[in-house]
């Protein structure tokens, strides 16, 4: 019989060397990826990315592959009762093998016993700038709202509900300077020196071979090409171009039904979203992933790869979910109101005028932000919960945003898992109030969303996280690429209007897809309730 199992009280030690001004004696962070983690298609690899760095949105990215002895990976899959928060999850460790076990609590639990298992020394990590020093990096998928106050899940995602790396070895890299850094993690052992040092040597010639590698890139030519090979797509699925899950009079028809949700009281704002899918065949998922990240540079990107669950992730997300920082600062950005980009400095301009004054976008992140106060109100301090930042336009490479910042000081008694419990899945993805609108959401969508409106990012060793919200992302899996995209629904909205700004929001990452795409593909499939996205 399966059982949950304990996690046991473990030390660890953190070693790390600094390179000073590295980035600008080389081709840039992609050149460090490629070097270090670019073979084999990446395979088991991950980059929390800042591949957009202007205005000080983001400064640190955080690269990684299979480490040492520490390194494994965490599979979970929600169990198949729509409101049952139990699941299974896979351990699978550095040398392969893998064991399963059932989780009656849920995988949020589960992390929660795994972070707060760890002990460790704070003057490990003095004089670090950065929150992550190694700890677990993947995904949360959406589902995961069965363990966060949803009733329940329509239906069930073919991806994993969670998947996880524990990263023992990372590269960070600093784009304020150009520093990079070298962190190397191990179990502390019996032996010390009496001061609390460790005496333990284990990691080190990790970092000595790391430091070697990348000192050597400045003598060679920039820009060393990645390698990797190509996911094979799968027979039956269609694979001419993408289909959207719903035509666009069904989605106009779904817009309609939540105005008269909000109409009714039911609810005030409803993020209603659909899905893009098509069949892939000869496409790299990281030269894929290196021309969405060229194309629509954000903050908060990334790329993973799982490579036992036959999945790659490509995120180019401008949007903060939820970040803990080392002074117990917990900070959400939402983002709510969307608009192209303009051809001409004058259209662009007053494109971003339009979005900045318009009544109906106002409407909605305000919304979203009365939300996230409640959320954080939960976890943080009486009284130090503030938005000091509201309603701010930011301009991206194809799209101006809305966002705003909210912040408060965390509790000191809740862990980290209580804050994001709080908060998640984000409401700029749901609507408000959250548990209502995610019960109607359920029931006018027609398909699960899997990782995209969840969050991707990580949970440090010594209780920091950083997480995004998913959107602006390509799903590579089993022969499929799948894209979701959609949008708040208020009072003001306009169905056409809502379309539109769906099918804007997923015009990159689609046509990154068909550019990736190497063989021309025929079907003869048809089917008048499906919109084409050429």
């Amino acid at each position: 019989m399966l059982r949950e199992r304990r996690s046991e009280k473990k030390f660890l030690r953190l070693r790390w060397r600094k390179i000073d001004n590295f980035v600008s004696r080389i081709a840039g962070s992609e050149a460090i990826f490629s070097v270090l983690f670019g073979h084999q298609n990446a395979e088991d690899t991950f980059w929390l990315d800042s591949s957009s760095v202007d205005q000080n949105r983001a400064r640190f990215s955080f690269m990684g592959g299979k480490g040492g002895p520490l390194w494994k990976q965490m599979t979970f899959h929600l169990s198949n009762r729509r409101a049952d928060c139990g699941g299974t999850i896979t351990v699978r460790g550095a040398h392969g093998s893998a064991v399963k076990n059932s989780l009656n609590d849920g995988f949020l639990e589960f992390l929660n016993k795994e972070i707060e298992s760890i002990e460790y020394n704070k003057k490990d990590f003095e004089g670090l700038p950065f929150d992550f020093h190694g700890g677990f990096v993947g995904y949360l998928g959406y589902g995961l709202k069965v363990e966060c106050d949803a009733s329940s899940n329509k239906a069930k995602s073919s991806t994993p509900d969670a998947c996880f790396f524990f990263v023992d070895n990372l590269v960070v890299v600093d784009h304020n300077n150009g520093d990079v850094y070298i962190l190397s993690l191990h179990a502390e052992h019996s032996s010390s020196n009496g001061n609390g040092v460790c005496s333990n040597t284990t990691h080190t010639p990790w970092l000595v071979e790391t430091e070697k590698r990348l000192l050597g890139m400045i003598a060679t030519a920039p820009g060393a090409p990645i390698n990797g090979k190509s996911l094979t797509g799968s027979s039956n699925v269609n694979t001419q171009s993408f289909v959207v899950e719903k035509s666009k009079d069904q989605y106009i028809k779904d817009v309609r039904s939540c105005l008269d949700y909000i109409r009714d009281g039911e609810s005030y704002e409803l993020c209603l979203t659909t899905r893009m899918r098509r069949g892939i065949e000869y496409i790299n998922a990281l030269q894929l992933y290196l021309k969405l990240r060229k194309q629509n540079p954000a903050p908060y990107a990334a790329w993973l790869n799982f490579s036992s669950e036959n999945l790659s992730i490509c995120c180019s997300s401008p949007e903060r979910f939820l970040r803990l920082d080392r002074n117990a600062i917990l900070e959400a950005k939402p983002i709510k109101g969307t608009i192209a980009r303009g051809r001409t400095p004058e259209e662009d301009e007053c494109l971003r005028l339009q979005l900045k004054y318009s009544e109906k976008d106002q409407a909605e992140n305000l919304m979203i932000v009365d939300l996230l106060r409640n959320d954080l109100g939960k976890v943080c301090e009486p009284g130090s919960v503030h938005v000091p930042r509201l309603m701010e336009v930011e301009s991206y490479k194809s799209v101006h945003t809305m966002v705003s910042t909210i912040r408060g000081t965390k509790k000191p008694d809740l862990s980290t898992i209580d804050c994001v419990k709080a908060a998640f899945p984000g409401g700029s993805m749901t609507g408000a109030p959250k548990v209502r609108s995610m019960e109607i959401l359920d029931s006018l969508e027609s398909s699960p969303r899997g990782i995209y409106s969840g969050s991707i990012g990580f949970f440090s060793y010594n209780r920091t996280f950083d997480l995004n919200i998913v959107i602006r992302t390509v799903i590579l899996h089993d022969g499929e690429a799948t894209i979701g995209a959609g949008g708040a629904i208020v009072a003001l909205s306009d169905p056409e209007a809502e379309y539109a700004e769906m099918m804007l929001k997923a015009r990159t990452p689609t046509k990154v897809v068909e550019e990736c795409s190497q063989t021309i593909y025929s079907s003869d499939r048809s089917d008048s309730m499906r919109t084409t996205i050429s």
